[in-house]
């Protein structure tokens, strides 16, 4: 199976659940982390900043958002 997305990232985005446009990850990004890819019409995280909060991934209703927590963080 590829996979067609980082995954070294704090936030990653199934990009198969990602409804087209739909904001709501991004809306609550404190950060302003997430963003909104044109061309595709999906959620990506274009900085690799992220305070792991987590409102992101709670937000998403398809669960398309997950947060890569960091052991350390666990």
């Amino acid at each position: 199976m590829l996979v067609n997305q980082r995954v070294d990232v704090p936030v990653t985005i199934d990009k198969s659940l990602c409804i087209d446009e739909c904001t709501l990850c991004v809306d609550m990004c404190p950060l302003d982390s997430l963003a909104i890819d044109p061309e595709t019409s999906k959620a990506y995280m274009h900085v690799d900043e992220c305070w792991y909060c987590g409102p992101c991934a709670a937000r998403c209703p398809t669960g398309a958002v997950t947060v890569n927590m960091p052991v350390l963080i666990r």
